[in-house]
């Protein structure tokens, strides 16, 4: 299949394909609570995610037919957070506003185990529903996954799926911590993966 870097002209479709992907998501179930309004909240979560924070960086991922999208940060992007992080989530606000503190809260939380050694961060993956199972999320790591091993980059990465914790863990991601979220919240699992030799 042909993964290629997305453009701006990608990010319609993707914002569209990862809200597929990302419905029936329990951390993105647990942010937009409201199910009528969650679809078109996500849209612009992922639209703003990757026009505001990743794009500019060239570490968005996508395939031809667009069934799978692959958000990376490569080491030196800054986290947007605090202020600048809300900035850049304005849009969505309005989908979150009912219950914005434990948002905030959440956000915190991933904020302050986020790694402060240099690394690769994934910061999204998903595939169109109708298209897993068939190695698409694997192609799209392979480009970034590639690079961490060639220069010496570690990754990391979120799962808020449990079952998902095999399928990074086959790519050589380990679990560093198993961690429930605030506001009675879903659990995510924070991973790590070092560089792999070239051999391996």
């Amino acid at each position: 299949m042909d993964v290629r870097r997305a453009t701006e002209a990608d990010v319609e479709a993707m914002a569209a394909q990862l809200c597929r992907s990302f419905y029936d998501d329990p951390v993105i179930g647990h942010v937009f609570r409201n199910e009528a309004r969650r679809y078109e909240g996500m849209r612009r979560y992922f639209t703003s995610q990757m026009r505001g924070d990743y794009l500019p960086f060239g570490g968005c991922y996508t395939t031809d037919d667009h069934q799978g999208a692959a958000i990376w940060g490569p080491p030196g992007k800054p986290l947007l957070t605090g202020l600048a992080g809300i900035l850049n989530l304005v849009s969505v606000l309005p989908y979150v506003a009912a219950h914005l503190s434990a948002t905030l809260r959440l956000l915190s939380l991933i904020e302050s185990v986020h790694p402060h050694e240099p690394h690769w961060y994934l910061a999204t993956l998903g595939t169109d529903p109708c298209a897993q199972g068939k190695g698409i999320g694997s192609a799209l790591m392979r480009p970034a996954l590639d690079h961490c091993d060639a220069e010496g980059w570690p990754a990391y990465l979120e799962s808020s799926k449990e079952r998902n914790v095999p399928f990074y863990a086959r790519h050589g991601f380990q679990v560093v911590r198993e961690l429930p979220l605030p506001g009675g919240g879903p659990k995510i699992w924070t991973m790590w993966r070092d560089p792999r030799p070239p051999d391996l």
